[in-house]
């Protein structure tokens, strides 16, 4: 690794909290759109359908270019790309928050989300080219891990806020100031690597992000308009065929966008199936959540918000606990745990009815904010553990990858359980609250199907890992 003359100053404490800002930022504006939504909507004067790609816009460019965002990191330069990402994301979210029609805010939102796809992998990557292997990158993933969790409730929270006290359109605009101080502070802080040697892959990044773009794509329609929809089985037919070429084309080139030796790992492709499995089930109750307080229980956009408070707490006070539980029992154990309390909790939060009290949401909301703030800090070291420098953006992409399409796919399914449990014998509150209470438990299936792949795989990868090391893997402490 190569380091400036401007970087040299910075430490890796330094190094860790310019790069998790910028993640924190990415995480609020990701999530701060489900509370938001029905002003937005309103302010913007937007259809039902029109709405939906306010966030589907986001997700599509967000999911479409990880791939190739990842690697562009690694061939020519992780500082270089997380300042492009910066300055994308930042000249999008001021362009969302003076928007006066729905078609400039949804592009500016497809600009967001594209950078989103480059700032994501490059958080990662540095993280891990900047900690080595062991203690002192699970201390780094440990923050890292309480920015994920906490970030993407948080914005809920905020929100419902912005939304109900003041205007949507600040929740993006506050993030000009703080792009603009990041930018000065990647230059800064942040030192470069050197670029990978070799031709960089073109065919490898348009066919990964053609590939992704188009099943994001089919997975989005197939939550609007059904899994037997025209347009969803084209997209998704053609999606594998892309995939598949660009998977086999990716064994054949020297500097891949996805180099497949990053899959001969079981424990690595546990941890991504896995994340995906939860982080899908994640999403699917940050929506449902949303749709529960505000459309069965008639909660406004500051109540809703508010709602998520519990859990949002108890989720930051979980992750912070995080060395604690893991110098006792260690990181897989505790993933294990976690999952058992989302699962719990969504089984819970199943049971609330459309008269349902404050309480009956609040405490297996805090159930669930218990699993999650200890849920993504050992997947992730899963996901990134024994990876060559060389390939470190290459595999934070993947990690975000999974990340990305098991929200899309989790959501996708479990719209379709929505449905599915339609009855319209019910009165419409007690028919969405029947609907909602299926989603929650199908949410829950997905956490146990999460907790089997880590009791298969990646506890016994894990623990072969201490046997070697003669050390557990996530004994550490971000204190």
């Amino acid at each position: 690794m190569t380091f400036d003359r401007a970087a040299r100053s910075a430490g890796p404490n330094t190094i860790l909290g310019v790069v998790l800002t910028a993640y924190l930022m990415i995480l609020l504006d990701l999530s701060i759109v489900y509370t938001g939504m029905p002003e937005i909507g309103k302010t913007m004067n937007m259809s039902p359908v029109m709405q939906t790609w306010v966030q589907n816009a986001y997700l599509l460019c967000f999911g479409g270019f990880l791939l190739l965002s990842a690697r562009l990191g690694d061939t020519f330069g992780r500082r270089r790309v997380l300042q492009i990402g910066v300055v994308l994301f930042t000249l999008a979210s001021l362009v969302i928050g003076i928007s006066q029609s729905p078609y400039e805010l949804i592009a500016a939102r497809a600009v967001q989300g594209l950078g989103a796809s480059i700032l994501a992998p490059s958080v990662l990557a540095i993280i891990s080219t900047t900690f080595p292997e062991g203690s002192e990158r699970t201390r780094a993933l440990a923050w890292y891990s309480v920015v994920a969790g906490a970030g993407a409730s948080l914005g809920l929270v905020l929100g419902g806020i912005f939304a109900g006290l003041l205007s949507w359109r600040i929740g993006f605009l506050v993030n000009i100031p703080i792009g603009i101080a990041l930018i000065f502070a990647v230059a800064r802080c942040i030192p470069e690597n050197a670029p990978a040697k070799g031709r960089f892959d073109v065919i490898g990044a348009v066919g990964s992000t053609l590939g992704v773009g188009l099943l994001v794509y089919g997975l989005v329609n197939a939550a609007e308009a059904g899994w037997l929809d025209p347009v969803t089985l084209v997209t998704l037919a053609v999606s594998v065929v892309v995939l598949g070429f660009f998977l086999r084309h990716e064994g054949r080139v020297d500097v891949p966008v996805l180099p497949l030796r990053l899959l001969r790992s079981r424990e690595r492709s546990a941890a991504y199936v896995a994340r995906m499995l939860y982080v899908g089930s994640i999403v699917s109750f940050f929506f449902f959540g949303t749709q529960l307080m505000q459309r069965v229980l008639g909660y406004s956009a500051l109540q809703a918000g508010l709602g998520f408070l519990p859990m949002t707490l108890v989720q930051f006070a979980a992750a912070m606990a995080i060395p604690r539980v893991t110098r006792t029992v260690g990181g897989v154990p505790m993933l294990t745990g976690a999952l058992a309390f989302i699962s719990v909790g969504l089984f819970w939060l199943a049971n609330a009815g459309a008269d349902a009290s404050f309480w009956q949401l609040a405490l297996p909301m805090a159930v669930i904010g218990i699993g999650n703030g200890g849920a993504m800090a050992p997947l992730t070291t899963s996901g990134v553990r024994g990876v060559d420098s060389r390939d470190q953006g290459a595999a934070s992409g993947l990690v975000n990858v999974a990340h990305q399409l098991g929200g899309s796919i989790g959501l996708s399914v479990l719209i379709v359980v929505f449905a599915t449990y339609a009855d319209p014998r019910l009165t419409a509150t007690a028919e969405m609250s029947h609907q909602i209470s299926a989603v929650f438990v199908g949410a829950a299936v997905m956490n146990l199907l999460a907790l089997a792949l880590t009791l298969i795989f990646i506890l016994p990868a894990n623990r072969k890992i201490e046997r070697s090391d003669g050390v557990a893997d996530a004994v550490v402490s971000i204190e």
